[in-house]
């Protein structure tokens, strides 16, 4: 095949006349301009680094200080106060060296010197001031002095025109929480859940343990939190992640949902053409460091980027006991999935990222291309679906060498994966809410074949032209691949475009190569493995319940005007939720980012509360409006409490974990650590915010809206809840439990979810409701519009 000939730079065959040696000038002039554009990223890195290293300051204020130096030595003063002098003495110089020269050089190191030593203050103070958390506890719109002062501060020490990682030298340590802290904390998180005997006999396993072995953890863990950047996130990764040996489908991977109600063209190659582009164009910037340093939406903190630095190359490859996560500097190819075939797809030719236009062309001859899969290649990503020490054992017997080894490399190496899905997905016919299940659920875990899960993400492009994501949770959380994501949405539509006909905009090349369709030579044995496989994910994923909605009857705006958090508010709407389906409370878990850190991931939120169940037993018993109104808003400032505790690194759950890793270590047992570990979360939550505002105009264009995204179920009795917050007007609820569990019922909460919503807003009386019917009323005939 043509393709074959121009990916070898050189043939020879032996003849009687000799070695008959023919050279492609083409496979040797992509050669050339590949590692032109390796050494060019190189040289991108190196200058970044040394941007980087020297933030606050920048690279030009070293020859000020030179400058200024040596400026004042000509005034015949001495800034040094004789230490040039002494640099000079012992100045490993020639003889050949003029004094004056001898002074200029010793100058330049002194200054040098004390260039780097201004650099080590300012990064300290900076780092010192990001310790800094009071602000967040402020009563909102009252801002202390020394809130003002501190705010001040931090911008002058943050210099100018930071790039992506400046900060990360800046950031500070994730502090260790006392034991007793701690302790004090997940005691009064889990009353609500107990009787007074188990509340009792947890007391008195929680003081056994602070008295005792708590202690002695604790010492090794400030041991691991003064040598290392975090304390947390490398056991977290490993042992949560890494270790688990589940299927990553539906048990770890979540996805990402494209426009709710737009789709920008029906044709699957070209809207592949621009998020392809798209996504690396956010490389691009990613690898330049190009991208703005995250912050806290509001203010001038920043937030850790290093969760950035493997959202592209990289893959997670599985072991018997661990996995690992691999992560590779560069990758010019994606690999496509479509029809159990798979295909290397380059996106650059002679050093220059292909157009939309380009890339639509190859991936509609993928499209096009009628060729049958090879004999197992067809089911094979089943292997990436199922059981983890199966995959790896797999791994080791089947892909270890010659063609299928080839064949894997270049999947794990790619940039990303890409699936063209012969189905059609988004919100559609007469029955919007049941497409929308079927949308997340194909997402969530598709054919259960027709994704690679071990990638750090899939992207995933319908035949209608619908999209969305499927992302491996190891490596970074949500709202980092959902930076990536909101980019490719926001370009795609409103930058590359397409014209009149749904293409990508643009000419084509049509001498491009073929994209290079994948080999493999699967064995009967490897084939009943991959058939094992898709049984265990099939039955999985036809376990999962999903119900999706977009709940639009009011949304933060009329929340705001309540005076009350909108996520405290969706919050307390679900325990509202939970309480009337099971009449009980249950352990909860809320997603909060310790990004305020270095390194900083996740911490726990546990939003059942005393306060939180004290309003819920008062508006079930009929208490009066004024007595639960009090009650709601000393559970939403709790809450808030709580969210920002965990955020400045005072949570419960991630310092219990650590304290139980160093106890395996050592290995001793401790009963309470034990419990606490073993505790199932029955409704887990996480919020995901829209976090590029500016790339969307929500006013003016309010159907560019993302439906967001959402997870499986953590307990297999319990429910995984996702939200995420548009506008001021759209809350859209992922909703997922299994089928398997009686007492769950995924489109039974929805609805209980809807209730619980208008019944809190209710409570703040007759004009909340008016203003609520004004507001819908106007969102509706903007949608309309």
């Amino acid at each position: 095949m043509a393709e074959a000939h121009q990916a070898v730079a050189f043939q020879f065959t032996v003849t009687p006349e000799g070695i008959d040696l023919q050279l492609s000038h083409q496979a040797l002039t992509e050669i050339y301009l590949s590692g032109v554009r390796s050494w060019k990223k190189r040289i991108i890195r190196l200058k970044n680094s040394v941007i980087t290293g020297v933030y606050p300051a920048s690279p030009s204020s070293w020859l000020f200080v030179v400058v200024a130096i040596l400026a004042t030595m000509y005034t015949r003063s001495d800034p040094s106060m004789g230490l040039i002098a002494k640099i000079q003495e012992h100045l490993p110089v020639s003889q050949s060296m003029s004094t004056q020269c001898q002074t200029v050089v010793s100058a330049v190191l002194f200054s040098t010197m004390l260039w780097l030593l201004l650099i080590f203050t300012m990064r300290l103070c900076l780092k010192q001031l990001l310790s800094y958390h009071r602000w967040m506890f402020e009563q909102h719109g009252k801002m202390s002095n020394t809130t003002k002062v501190w705010v001040a501060l931090v911008r002058i020490f943050s210099g100018r025109k930071p790039q992506l990682y400046s900060y990360q030298g800046s950031l500070p340590n994730l502090p260790v929480p006392t034991v007793k802290d701690t302790i004090k904390r997940y005691l009064e998180s889990v009353r609500p859940l107990m009787d007074d005997a188990k509340y009792e006999r947890m007391t008195n396993l929680a003081a056994e343990f602070e008295s005792s072995l708590g202690n002695r953890l604790q010492w090794y863990l400030k041991l691991k939190a003064f040598w290392s950047a975090n304390y947390v996130s490398d056991w977290w990764e490993e042992y949560v992640y890494l270790r688990g040996r589940s299927p990553l489908m539906v048990n770890s991977n979540y996805y990402g949902m494209d426009f709710l109600y737009v789709t920008p063209t029906p044709i699957q190659a070209a809207r592949a053409g621009n998020t392809i582009h798209a996504l690396f164009l956010y490389r691009r910037k990613l690898n330049k460091e190009e991208l703005k340093p995250s912050r806290i939406p509001g203010t001038v903190i920043p937030l850790c980027a290093a969760q950035c630095e493997r959202i592209f190359n990289t893959t997670r490859t599985p072991g018997e006991e661990t996995d690992t996560v691999q992560h590779w500097q560069d990758s010019d190819y994606i690999v496509v999935y479509h029809r159990g075939r798979y295909f290397r797809l380059r996106v650059y030719q002679a050093g220059r990222l292909l157009s939309p236009r380009e890339i639509e062309f190859q991936v509609q001859r993928i499209l096009d291309d009628t060729s049958p899969p090879s004999k197992g290649e067809a089911k094979l990503g089943a292997l990436t679906a199922g059981e983890r020490i199966s995959w790896a054992e797999a791994r080791v017997k089947y892909f270890s060498s010659g063609v299928n080894k080839r064949s894997l490399d270049c999947i794990e190496r790619a940039a990303f994966f890409v699936t063209l899905d012969d189905d059609e997905q988004g919100m559609m016919g007469d029955d919007s809410a049941a497409s929308l299940d079927r949308y997340a659920k194909s997402l969530l875990h598709g054919k259960c074949y027709d994704r690679w899960f071990d990638k750090s993400f899939t992207v995933v492009f319908y035949k209608n032209g619908k999209s969305g994501v499927n992302a491996e949770h190891s490596w970074a959380d949500a709202p980092v691949l959902a930076h990536s994501w909101e980019y490719a949405l926001a370009t795609d539509s409103f930058q590359l475009g397409y014209n009149a006909e749904g293409h990508c905009k643009g000419e084509v090349d049509s001498s491009l190569p073929r994209p290079q369709k994948l080999k493999w030579e699967i064995s009967p044995e490897c084939e009943e493995q991959i058939s094992q496989s898709l049984a265990v994910a099939q039955a999985l994923a036809d376990d999962v319940d999903f119900h999706v909605f977009s709940f639009r009857d009011f949304g933060k705006g009329s929340i705001k005007k309540c005076r009350v958090s909108p996520d405290a508010f969706i919050q307390m709407a679900l325990q509202l939720a939970y309480y009337r389906e099971r009449n009980m409370f249950c352990l909860t878990y809320e997603a909060s980012m310790t990004r305020l850190f270095r390194e900083g991931r996740t911490e726990t939120v546990r939003s059942c509360t005393n306060e939180s169940s004290a309003f819920i037993r008062a508006l079930e018993g009929g208490e009066a409006t004024d007595v639960c109104r009090r009650l709601f808003s000393a559970a939403s400032e709790k809450h808030q409490y709580m969210y920002r505790m965990a955020m400045t690194g005072a949570g419960i759950d991630r310092h219990l974990f650590c304290l139980y890793v160093v106890s395996k270590y050592l290995g001793v047992e401790s009963s309470f650590l034990k419990e606490v570990l073993s505790e199932p979360w029955r409704l887990s939550t996480s919020q995901t915010p829209l976090q590029q505002v500016e790339m969307f105009d929500l006013v003016n264009h309010p159907e560019y809206i993302s439906c967001g995204g959402g997870f499986g179920p953590v307990a297999d009795d319990g429910y995984g809840v996702s939200y995420c917050i548009l506008g001021d007007n759209i809350i859209n609820f992922h909703v997922s439990c299994k089928h398997s569990c009686p007492d769950t019922d995924a489109h039974r909460f929805g609805g209980d979810i809807r209730k619980a919503m208008h019944d809190l807003i209710q409570l703040f009386g007759p004009n909340q409701r008016e203003t609520i019917k004004t507001e819908k009323s106007q969102s509706e005939v903007k949608k309309d519009l």
